[in-house]
Parts: C-alpha cells; sequence; structure tokens
C-alpha cells in the first residue's frame, strides 16, 4: 500500500492545468479555491468535475452553492493560483459575473456551473456541474 506523502509527490509530477473555483456562501462575498483536480465529464450534456478536500475552507462554502464558477489561468496568472492557494500575494483578483456567479477577470476561459452532483469519494467532494 502507498503511503499518502509518497501518492501525493508522484501525482504532484503530473502537469496539469490550474483553476480556480469560485463561489458565494450566501453572502454576496465571492471565494475561490486553486484546484488542478478539474476534468471534463460529459459533453451532452455538457459536464464538468471539480474534486475539493473536504478538509478545504472552501467546501463548505461550495456544499451549501447551487453554483460555482471555473476560472482557467494563463501562464501568466501563477499570482492567483498562488493567491487562491492561501500563498501571499500583494494583489487583489478581480471579480467579474458570468451566468450570476463570479469568475476571475481576464482568466483564460471561465465556465459557469450548476451544481447537479455532490460525490463523496475518498476525503474529498466530486462536486460535479452542469455548464450553463
Amino acid at each position: 500500500m502507498i503511503d499518502a506523502r509518497t501518492f501525493r509527490d508522484a501525482l504532484g509530477r503530473f502537469a496539469t492545468g490550474i483553476t480556480v473555483v469560485s463561489s458565494e456562501a450566501g453572502d454576496g462575498v465571492p471565494r475561490g479555491i486553486t484546484v488542478n483536480a478539474f476534468l471534463s465529464l460529459s459533453l451532452e450534456p455538457p459536464l464538468v468535475g471539480v474534486s475539493i478536500d473536504r478538509t478545504a475552507q472552501a467546501h463548505d462554502g461550495l456544499a451549501r452553492a447551487e453554483r460555482f464558477g471555473v476560472s482557467m489561468l494563463a501562464e501568466g496568472q501563477s499570482w492567483l493560483s498562488d493567491r487562491f492557494a492561501g500563498r501571499p500575494v500583494e494583489a487583489d483578483p478581480a471579480w467579474e459575473r458570468l451566468g450570476g456567479v463570479p469568475v476571475l477577470e481576464g482568466a483564460l476561459a471561465q465556465l459557469a456551473c450548476r451544481i447537479v452532483d455532490r460525490v463523496p469519494v475518498g476525503d474529498h467532494t466530486l462536486f460535479v456541474g452542469q455548464v450553463c
């Protein structure tokens, strides 16, 4: 059986795109989390999935949300990845709305999603969103 650190280190070598998944916890304040566990699930209907650790601060907000946004970051936007991964960053992000959900202004691509399923998977929840 592989230990958690070895498993995490191995998966960390796999190059993926970086996204920021965002939502509002009912108070109108946009919140986000850096996520590389983002995938396309279906073309018809258009479904995506994001996997969030249940101990992550953003998890509870997503669990209460009806919708979430996905902002796909471009090469020069690593500071946004750092910001939403909890690293100290001087600048504040600029938000805009897409389909009523907060997304990052200037992201490479943005999606607005309606949560259609929440699937417990080990120590994470897979949030399944239908792209609006």
